[in-house]
């Protein structure tokens, strides 16, 4: 059974409405601190490329991609499928979660009746999820994210980022490529929400064969697992704060970007001064 979430957002009327391929968009234009802006079609992010179809794989491989990053772990990618191959680009996976991660607990959102689903995801217990799930993202993944940051200094621009839906994984990922290069908060934010739109979302596929498998109680309950909710996100930032003390030197410490090489990823990615 498939279903999609209803959401509200407004769906950009400049952008494409790929068929396969979910959550795609340019993030270009996001103002930085400093006044400069990231450069359009240096930096995109999915959901993953798997189902692209050959329309999708041709408008893909129009961009100009350096590298395509997958963050999917195995299981994603035995389940989705590998990514298509675009002609001339680089496919680099980065696993940003275990497979075993969660294993017993999205089995029950795939295929729980509804009262698993109550018991697992009621009372707050979703959104909480989430919120640590970003948290560990990023006290967890520093190497990896360092692995993404340094490659897209040194080359791999222009770059996809992807996960399965594009939302959790790349978007902390995103997130974290937007604050090396100095992209306001507030503007990273709202690139980060754009992923409610309904063209975005992820189709919930639940295997439940139970009457009410895609009930509104059901949808209502697994909403704070599809949602990209802006307290997820500042999650992830409190974690920085409260962790390493400030952005800069998350970024130092954590993830040891010297001054030279976030300057390279500002050369990279963002407008002249």
């Amino acid at each position: 059974m498939t279903q999609q979430l209803p959401q509200t957002p407004p769906a950009g009327a400049d952008e494409p409405e790929l068929t396969e391929v979910r959550n795609f968009r340019d993030v270009g234009g996001l103002p930085t601190t400093d006044g400069r802006a990231v450069r359009p079609g240096r930096l995109f992010r999915s959901g993953h490329l798997a189902h692209a179809t050959e329309e999708d794989a041709a408008f893909l491989a129009s961009l100009g991609l350096h590298t395509v990053f997958d963050f999917r772990n195995d299981a994603d990618r035995r389940i989705e499928g590998a990514d298509v191959e675009l002609p001339g680009v680089r496919n680099v996976n980065i696993p940003l979660n275990d497979p075993a991660d969660g294993k017993e607990f999205w089995r029950l959102v795939r295929e729980g009746e509804i009262a698993q689903l109550r018991e697992i995801l009621g009372d707050g217990k979703a959104a909480a999820r989430m919120s640590d799930s970003y948290r560990k993202n990023v006290l967890e993944r520093t190497e990896e994210h360092s692995r993404l940051l340094h490659s897209m200094a040194d080359e791999s621009v222009p770059a996809l980022l992807h996960c399965a839906a594009g939302k959790d994984r790349a978007g902390v990922a995103i997130a974290i490529t937007l604050l090396a290069v100095g992209v306001e908060r507030e503007a990273i934010e709202a690139d980060y929400v754009k992923s409610n739109a309904p063209h975005r979302r992820y189709k919930v596929r639940r295997s439940s064969t139970s009457p009410d498998a895609m009930s509104p109680e059901v949808m209502e309950l697994l909403s704070p697992l599809f949602d990209a909710r802006v307290e997820y996100l500042r999650a992830a930032f409190d974690t920085i704060e409260t962790t390493w003390g400030s952005v800069d030197a998350y970024l130092s410490e954590g993830l040891k970007l010297a001054p030279e090489t976030r300057e390279r990823l500002r050369e990279r990615f963002l407008t002249e001064a």
